[in-house]
């Protein structure tokens, strides 16, 4: 093992020209004997060496044998590894306190893309640095749940601001000759444009990278909430390498999916899209401001965008790249009292050559800005008066509904449940308008609806959000009723939180079928090639809590 490659990389600059950290005035990591939820990993030597490489930690799970580290740890995991819960230095396999567990396989996500010639990276990817172990029992015959005595809960975190969060982990030998672990208990912040938490506390050299972060520590506990890994950009520290600055993927679905993985012994799906990482700019709170959405190909490049009006009247375009991520913010309208009373939108081919924007204001007034670009919404075409019947909708959203090519049509759902189908919109015109849902108590409870092409062939679908929580799709609506219905995810509390909601062409198969969802929180969501009975792939595009 003396010849093994390291699992993790170097973070073994100094805190500063002849300064240590606590120098310095920054908080100290200090050496202490270790927890029982907490190890290290050695490979064929064994633990009676000085080769310790990287940090693990026990997860609470159904299987009671699964560990937590870092991806770019897990990637190099190749022969025989164990992991020794509380290593202590000098103590042979059959002395260590919780005895040695085998690695059996590991689970990492296969979007996590390190650099060239490196099992690291400073990509968006980085947030994917999470990796799982499902480990034998020890020698006595023990899961290694049974053998601690407990584990860490996974737990997402609401915010990347955290008053006390403790990070313990195992320095490498040659900087931790003793063979200790080193805890540290700091707050934390976001590392700017990464999905990731930051902290600051000298100590954490190569070795530590995988180990746990922690809310509610206690020595030697049976339990805790961990809500990230150090990990991440550059493996979990800055450019400069520095043991003072760490980094932790912070858990979110990725992760989630990835545990849910290894409780099942099930390799995660090899063909997933590409990781995008945080999308668009701004945090969690300046969403939550984000009343209205469209999406449509804003800019002619044959791709999707993504339109918004702020709670203050603002109005922005997010340029799409067609792979699920987005150009630079334009503001086509700064705060303005006028945009404050717009009520629903929806983005269409409304009789131009390229598409428009429909809006239905406050005062039951409808216009359409036929020729909205990036430089600006153009020109208004009054298509209802105020005061007018049009007060009665309560939501828009267009389609393909006809067959004709672009979303050229437009579904009204009114206040007393009845909907209605508007085909061959025009400048100034409605087209042919045709009753397809009466009045009910059905439709009174749909929160919100998203046309799309949620079959990947046409436009003719429709998406409900109910008041329950529940999710359908309607595919082949047309004049002849609302098609097909399925469940894509049954009553629920998370679902009541999707507060606003639309469909576009968004990612590589250019159709309409990525569905973006702000919730109440702020956080948006990014839902790729949605089916009609299934959700598509989830990408966070805002963060909660940031």
């Amino acid at each position: 093992m003396a010849d093994a490659k390291p699992l993790d990389g170097g973070r073994t600059a100094p805190a500063g020209p002849g300064q240590s950290a606590a120098a310095t005035g920054r908080p100290q990591g200090t050496l202490f004997k270790g927890t029982r939820l907490v190890g290290t990993f050695f490979g064929s030597d064994g633990p009676s060496g000085t080769t310790w490489h990287c940090t693990g930690s026990v997860i609470d799970t159904s299987v009671r044998n699964v560990v937590l580290t870092a991806a770019h740890c897990a990637l190099n995991m190749n022969g025989d590894y164990v992991f020794v819960p509380q290593f202590v230095q000098g103590a042979g396999p059959d002395q260590q306190p919780y005895g040695i567990f085998h690695i059996q396989h590991v689970y990492i996500d296969p979007r996590y893309t390190p650099d060239k010639g490196s099992s690291t990276t400073k990509g968006p990817s980085s947030d994917l640095d999470t990796a799982f172990a499902r480990v034998s029992p020890n020698q006595n015959g023990q899961s290694l749940q049974d053998a601690v005595g407990g584990g860490l809960t996974f737990t997402r975190p609401t915010s990347y601001t955290q008053k006390n969060v403790t990070v313990v982990g195992y320095p490498a030998y040659q900087h931790n000759s003793t063979g200790q672990a080193v805890k540290c208990t700091v707050p934390t912040t976001q590392l700017p444009a990464y999905r990731q938490l930051a902290m600051t506390c000298g100590g954490f050299y190569g070795g530590t990278s995988g180990s746990p972060w922690i809310t509610d520590y206690q020595d030697d506990a049976h339990t805790g909430h961990v809500i990230g890994n150090l990990g991440g950009y550059n493996g979990g520290g800055n450019d400069a390498n520095v043991d003072y600055i760490s980094y932790a993927p912070a858990f979110g679905a990725d992760a989630a999916n990835l545990l849910a993985n290894a409780v099942a012994g099930q390799d995660p799906p090899a063909n997933q899209p590409p990781y995008l990482g945080l999308q668009l700019p701004g945090g969690a709170a300046r969403w939550q401001k984000a009343t209205l959405m469209a999406s449509a190909d804003y800019t002619g490049d044959l791709i999707g965008d993504l339109l918004v009006v702020w709670s203050d009247g603002g109005v922005t375009l997010y340029p799409g790249d067609g792979q699920g991520a987005f150009g630079a913010e334009k503001w086509l309208l700064k705060a303005n009292s006028t945009w404050t009373h717009a009520r629903s939108i929806t983005g269409g081919t409304f009789g131009g050559t390229r598409p428009g924007l429909l809006v239905r204001w406050s005062d039951g007034e409808v216009t359409l800005y036929p020729a909205l670009s990036a430089s600006g919404v153009g020109r208004e075409v009054q298509m209802a008066k105020p005061n007018s019947d049009w007060k009665n909708v309560v939501q828009l959203t267009s389609g393909q509904f006809h067959g004709a090519k672009g979303a050229t049509d437009v579904l009204a759902r009114r206040t007393d449940g009845s909907l209605m189908l508007y085909t061959a919109i025009r400048s100034g015109s409605f087209g042919t308008g045709k009753r397809l849902v009466g009045a009910n108590g059905t439709w009174t409870k749909a929160a919100l609806l998203a046309g799309g092409a949620l079959k990947g062939t046409a436009g003719a679908d429709l998406l409900v959000r109910w008041s329950d929580g529940s999710l359908d799709s309607y595919t082949g609506v047309s004049a002849a009723g609302l098609g097909t219905r399925s469940r894509l995810v049954g009553p629920n509390t998370t679902w009541q939180h999707a507060q606003v909601m639309t469909t576009g062409n968004l990612t590589s198969d250019h159709t309409g079928d990525d569905l973006v969802v702000r919730w109440s929180d702020g956080e948006t969501s990014l839902y790729a090639d949605t089916g009609a009975k299934a959700l598509g792939t989830e990408n966070t595009l805002v963060r909660p809590g940031t």
